[in-house]
């Protein structure tokens, strides 16, 4: 009776330890399928993400027009590479930038016709410098109006929108958006205290080409505006006006705003940049001194140039790196 009680016992408890063994087997197995399957999750959702970001940055990357800072001397050795005259004579330039001036990075600039706006422009808005005193008297959303129906300026139909090259009756609405659009982000960016929001501001700004064009269109049409009053002045026997209307005006391509515009202005985004006279009254209107560093001058008096040679004190400094007066980027000190 006791053999035949220990091998019932026994046997059950191989009956049961099978049974068990089993499960626990099948427990294991989905466990460690469980496991596998959750590495090569993750591992997939990893590559996805890493793509994803990669393409984000690219696309990124591509759609800003100022990118971030790079090194002055590493740009220069890729830049200017070989042992040519010109080529020496940058490299020396860059380094007359490095250890006298103490400019170690610089921010490149998309190169095309808007270029030297966009510089000026995107250094206004990163440094949060508010409107010109001049702007805070006025509404400058009225501009275009004024222009034509206190002033008389049918003319300005023919205005051109840079690569658009839109004239016609609807000029009047899209100057109006464009100077909305302006106003609307230098308020909100200027407005914004901390440093890091406002840079995301900033690289979002510039990376949205439709509301960039309408930036410098708007900025453009202020030159015009002002080029109209100084005209009438002058015509008028007024005020005196700064000598910079006199020398704009002076010129047989813009010997009055009609040509002006026709001449130069309608032609800036689209095939040519501002020229030298232009760039003062740039810094004039914005209350900017803009100071210009001329590679291709290097060596020579004009290395180093402001705009316009006459400020005052107060007024904010912002500085330009060129090699050849038609596409510029941004030094940091």
């Amino acid at each position: 009776e006791v053999w035949s009680w220990t091998a019932a016992t026994k046997q059950s408890l191989c009956l049961m330890w099978q049974t068990v063994k089993v499960q626990l087997m099948l427990s294991m197995s989905f466990l460690v399928a469980v496991v596998w399957y959750c590495r090569r999750l993750y591992s997939f959702l990893a590559q996805l993400l890493k793509r994803w970001s990669i393409y984000l940055q690219r696309k990124l990357i591509r759609n800003l027009s100022v990118l971030t800072e790079v090194d002055l001397l590493g740009y220069s050795a890729r830049e200017w590479k070989g042992e040519t005259k010109q080529a020496k004579h940058m490299r020396e330039a860059y380094e007359e930038l490095f250890w006298s001036y103490h400019i170690k990075y610089l921010r490149q600039v998309r190169r095309d016709n808007y270029c030297v706006l966009r510089a000026v422009l995107f250094q206004i808005f990163s440094q949060g410098i508010p409107f010109p005193s001049w702007m805070k008297e006025r509404d400058i959303l009225k501009l275009p109006e004024k222009l034509l129906y206190s002033q008389g300026c049918n003319w300005i139909q023919q205005y051109s929108f840079g690569p658009e090259r839109y004239t016609g009756p609807n000029v009047f609405g899209k100057l109006r958006k464009c100077m909305e659009t302006l106003k609307t982000n230098w308020t909100e960016i200027s407005a914004t205290k901390n440093n890091e929001e406002r840079a995301n501001m900033c690289n979002t700004l510039f990376s949205d080409e439709s509301k960039e064009h309408k930036l410098y269109e708007a900025i453009k049409f202020i030159m015009l505006y002002e080029v109209v009053e100084a005209y009438e002045q002058i015509k008028n026997r007024e005020e005196p006006v700064h000598n910079l209307f006199t020398l704009l005006l002076a010129r047989d391509s813009s010997s009055d705003p009609l040509s002006f515009m026709m001449n130069h202005l309608n032609s800036i985004g689209d095939s040519i940049c501002l020229d030298q006279v232009e760039l003062f009254l740039l810094g004039y209107l914005l209350e900017v001194k803009i100071r210009v560093y001329r590679l291709h001058r290097f060596n020579t008096e004009e290395f180093q140039v402001n705009y316009p040679d006459e400020y005052r004190r107060e007024w904010n400094e912002i500085s330009l790196l060129t090699e050849d007066d038609r596409y510029y980027h941004i030094p940091l000190f």
